[in-house]
């Protein structure tokens, strides 16, 4: 895993080995950071989960490493990005019942004030926003 926080505490990103681990560290690395500008409790559970599901897509259905990224774009709104080499944009998809996967995306449609995706020279980034607390 490397990390790297800017100077003025706005942004914090990683990468990760696409391997499942990431998950979890992943997971705990948006913690961490949100703890550290004194943003945890609900905000924290919600923010953990949501980046989990996107490096879990990028895991199953992406390729190379796996880039987090958390920015404080105004004393209002956190930015959450997940990225990896793979080019397509992941699909929303209606899951039954009964299926294992396919709702991570519904998760964040759901969860997030926004969310969307862009392409990059060298794959994809999918991202979501969620309000500060105060």
């Amino acid at each position: 895993m490397i990390g790297v926080l800017d100077p003025e505490g706005g942004c914090v990103e990683w990468t990760f080995p696409a391997e499942p681990g990431a998950v979890r560290i992943a997971r705990r690395s948006v913690r961490d950071a949100l703890l550290g500008w004194r943003l945890d409790g609900d905000l924290g559970d919600v923010a953990a989960l949501l980046v989990s599901e996107l490096v879990t897509n990028s895991l199953c259905h992406g390729s190379g490493p796996i880039g987090v990224r958390v920015a404080r774009l105004d004393p209002a709104i956190l930015r959450f990005e997940v990225s990896d080499t793979h080019p397509e944009p992941p699909r929303e998809r209606a899951a039954g019942p009964e299926d294992e996967g396919g709702r991570g995306l519904q998760l964040v449609a759901c969860s997030a004030q926004r969310w969307g995706t862009r392409r990059g020279r060298s794959g994809k980034t999918v991202w979501f926003e969620l309000a500060q607390p105060g």
